[in-house]
């Protein structure tokens, strides 16, 4: 199927043909520039919400609980759940979907799980282009849970409009990863295992630390949850709504939204230069070019700069 059937099937809501688009999206760079073209005209519509975290905070439960609530009140909701890249074979670890389970049989509700970079932030390169094609599929709403690996994750306030840092009491590093950037990112902090010793204590470090931290009009909430009871969680989808509206009033959403498009071009480009990189490192005269280098003929630097003049040129 060509880019412009298969841009067509997406864009009348066929979830079949989402899927094919966006598997084609993630394994084809080549393929992403013409299919990305035909859905442009549809998109600009759908609301990203990040979900962020330390390993362990229970990101995927409470994205299963969302989707719960997301359902009963007819919040047509897509999510990309972002999982690790296995050293071994390359691929993901497919986990978070079997925690949706539950939720990913309404037809009021599309999740897909994706491969996330070793050093992308959280987020995988694809992850722009295929919010752009649930935008273009109609789905409003769209959750992305990143990998949880915790200070590295700020490419999540790239991709989202809101972010939702979700945190555990009881974690000695918790605070501390808030301190080391987290709180500049965060929109709204959860404090999710909220039932369980430590919480107060929690609260009142976010509550001291957003006292003597950023100044912005938008005054972060913090919201406690118990994901695994769903409790908190009309509450949370409270504060998600309520950053929403000081985002369009404010005109931050437009500007974010911008920082998005910078976020998906950078991602389509740094694709295409892998591509022709590879191709590039593969070729026999960069083997060559790599005995010189192991004669000491040349540096480092000589031959780095040689490999982006020759990929530039690909």
């Amino acid at each position: 199927m060509d880019d412009a059937a298969l841009a067509a099937r997406v864009i009348a809501g066929d979830r079949a043909a989402l899927a094919r688009a966006l598997t084609r999206l993630e394994r084809d760079p080549a393929a992403v520039a013409g299919l990305d073209r035909d859905l442009a005209p549809h998109t600009g519509r759908c609301y990203t919400v990040g979900i962020t975290g330390a390993p362990g905070a229970g990101k995927s439960t409470l994205v299963g609980a969302l989707l719960d609530q997301a359902i009963a009140a007819r919040r047509r909701t897509a999510v990309l759940a972002l999982d690790p890249r296995s050293p071994l074979t390359n691929g993901a670890i497919l986990g978070d979907r079997m925690r949706m389970e539950r939720a990913a049989v309404d037809t009021g509700v599309f999740i897909r799980s994706m491969t996330a970079d070793p050093h992308g932030g959280g987020l995988s390169a694809t992850t722009p282009l295929a919010v752009r094609a649930l935008d273009a599929a109609g789905w409003p709403w769209v959750l992305i849970e990143t990998v949880g690996v915790g200070q590295s994750e700020l490419d999540i306030v790239e991709a989202a409009a809101t972010t939702v840092v979700v945190l555990n009491p009881g974690w000695g590093d918790e605070v501390q990863a808030v301190k080391a950037g987290l709180m500049e990112v965060a929109d709204v902090f959860v404090i999710n295992k909220a039932d369980r010793p430590g919480a107060s204590e929690l609260r009142h470090d976010l509550e001291r630390l957003l006292a003597g931290g950023r100044h912005t009009d938008w005054r972060v909430p913090i919201v406690e949850t118990v994901a695994h009871e769903g409790r908190g969680l009309t509450e949370l989808w409270a504060a998600i709504d309520a950053h929403r509206a000081h985002q369009e009033a404010s005109g931050g959403l437009t500007l974010r939204r911008r920082r998005f498009a910078m976020l998906a071009v950078r991602a389509l480009a740094g694709r295409l230069l892998g591509a022709r990189l590879d191709a590039v490192l593969a070729s026999a005269d960069f083997s060559r070019q790599l005995d010189t280098l192991e004669r000491g003929e040349c540096g480092l630097g000589d031959l780095g700069h040689a490999l982006a003049t020759a990929a530039s040129r690909a």
